[in-house]
């Protein structure tokens, strides 16, 4: 049997989202699993499943947890001859936002050969940044609303109200507001620019129908159900940061089936060879029919566990097929050459 790693907290506004999600997973995954905690020195941290729990964090008691070190082929603690290796097959990427999302942990567990699930480097540059996240999805045909950018106040909002402003790299609807007039918009501003210095806007669109339909590729493309989430104007920090906790299967929404097939059609060209070793969940926006993209989740909050009739199927499934790094040999070929041309 495959033993997993859950690889959680990071230096994010999404940290302790991240400790919430690795905690929901714990009881749904049916493995003996390893968890492994980035504080926010970036240290590392080998976590007690009987620790898991929120306050082991935030009063700072996981410090007395063993410390590790990352190096070619996994991570280590000191041992009384030397070091030890911590002994797991895959690890589980479980960071939200920065760290866990943007690429550097991708980057790190490919250049040490650390097997795991979760977004690639090109992946996690894509669906990190939304502006990026559009302009892939175009390239790729797939429909997105009219936006704009605004960077540093540099530049005017042109769109007319009502809009939704949202920071471009940051998760969970942390510093997004709807915005009804020009009175509002300052305000709306400062608090999007606190987050970052690049802001996307969009029409906010008054009763839109939101679909989140989650999945993988094993052998072939594995689909969760399609969910149409509850929320009033849009699905705030509070109400995400609860789902972010959810274990149990939701129910599935009341659409026909070309429109689930259609929406399907549409993950799978999002997904494609980009996303190959990620469970990833796709948040589509219904409009006269048409279906859009709205964001990509390249790390959905607990893996999106609730939205699968049996996520510990989908997760042996994407970690059967995950990217292999290529081989490249290196034989100096290039050098020994010079080398023999001037020793001539």
């Amino acid at each position: 049997m495959v033993k997993y790693a859950i690889v959680f907290g990071g230096v994010s506004f999404e940290h302790e989202i991240s400790i919430v999600s690795a905690i929901a997973l714990k009881d749904v995954l049916k493995y003996e699993l390893d968890f492994i905690f980035i504080d926010t020195n970036r240290d590392f941290y080998h976590i007690d499943v009987k620790d898991m729990k929120s306050k082991y964090f935030s009063s700072g008691d996981y410090k007395k947890a063993d410390k590790l070190n990352l190096k070619q082929g996994g991570f280590y603690k000191k041992a009384f001859m030397g070091e030890k290796k911590v002994e797991f097959d895959i690890v589980i990427n479980l960071v939200h936002g920065g760290d866990g999302e943007d690429g550097k942990l991708a980057g790190i567990f490919e250049f040490f050969g650390v097997k795991f699930i979760g977004p690639r480097v090109e992946a996690s540059v894509f669906s990190f940044n939304k502006l990026y996240t559009k302009l892939y999805a175009k390239e790729v045909g797939v429909k997105v609303v009219d936006y704009e950018v605004l960077r540093d106040r540099e530049t005017s909002l042109k769109m007319d109200f009502p809009v939704i402003i949202k920071p471009s790299r940051l998760g969970s609807s942390i510093g997004v507001s709807i915005v009804r007039s020009k009175e509002e918009l300052e305000y709306a501003l400062d608090v999007a620019y606190e987050f970052d210095n690049e802001i996307v806007v969009e029409p906010f669109i008054e009763g839109v129908k939101e679909y989140n339909l989650a999945g993988g590729f094993g052998k072939d493309f594995i689909f969760s159900i399609v969910e149409e989430p509850q929320k009033s104007e849009f699905l705030d920090f509070e109400k995400k940061y609860m789902d972010f906790s959810r274990t149990e299967q939701v129910l599935k929404a009341d659409i026909d089936e070309s429109l689930k097939l259609k929406m399907q059609e549409e993950f799978k060209k999002i997904y494609a060879n980009l996303f190959k070793g990620a469970i990833i969940r796709c948040d589509f926006f219904v409009i006269d029919g048409e279906v859009y993209l709205n964001e990509i989740n390249p790390i959905p909050g607990s893996y999106a566990n609730y939205l699968f009739e049996d996520f510990n199927k989908v997760v042996d499934e994407v970690s059967s097929n995950l990217p292999r790094a290529r081989v490249i040999n290196i034989e100096y070929s290039y050098i020994n050459s010079i080398v023999k041309a001037k020793g001539k």
